[in-house]
């Protein structure tokens, strides 16, 4: 699968997904974030904890999720939310060690009230702000219009 991460203007973004089997799908235009686009920082954690039944790895699979839009309209999106189903849980803890990954990387407290235990340790926040880092410079160096392509399972 690949995402195509696609700068536009005022610190916008879009997602084109082409997938090995299953429907390609879309994200229309979204704030990119601070840093980077957050699905970009799902790519770069999830690959980086080699989390393959996550927010990526679904879509690999062919789930859908809220937002995205086939590009080619069909019958798709029902089966692809049943996958969803199934393996929600697990894209719900990705989802946490994402954040979880991203707040120790943006400097954000990860200790005191009401922040909880961490779902990481010390070396996998290592491993993952380090990819964060790279991540960050690519999308630096995208100019607007210009687009950062990443491969689920190749690039990392």
């Amino acid at each position: 699968m690949e995402m195509s991460f696609r700068k536009l203007p005022d610190n916008q973004h879009e997602i084109l997904v082409r997938r090995d089997r299953g429907p390609h799908v879309r994200l229309p235009a979204q704030p990119a974030g601070p840093s980077m686009p957050h699905d970009l920082v799902h790519a770069v954690v999830e690959t980086a904890l080699g989390v393959d039944d996550g927010f990526w790895g679904a879509t690999a699979r062919g789930a859908t999720f809220q937002g995205f839009e086939l590009v080619t309209p069909g019958r798709h999106r029902r089966s692809g939310m049943k996958l969803l189903r199934r393996g929600g849980d697990a894209v719900m803890d990705a989802e946490l060690r994402v954040a979880w990954a991203y707040r120790a990387w943006s400097g954000l407290p990860t200790e005191g009230r009401g922040v909880g235990s961490a779902p990481l340790d010390a070396e996998a926040l290592a491993r993952t702000g380090a990819r964060l880092d790279a991540a960050a410079r690519r999308w630096a160096a995208v100019p607007v219009g210009g687009e950062l392509v990443w491969r689920w399972g190749v690039d990392g």
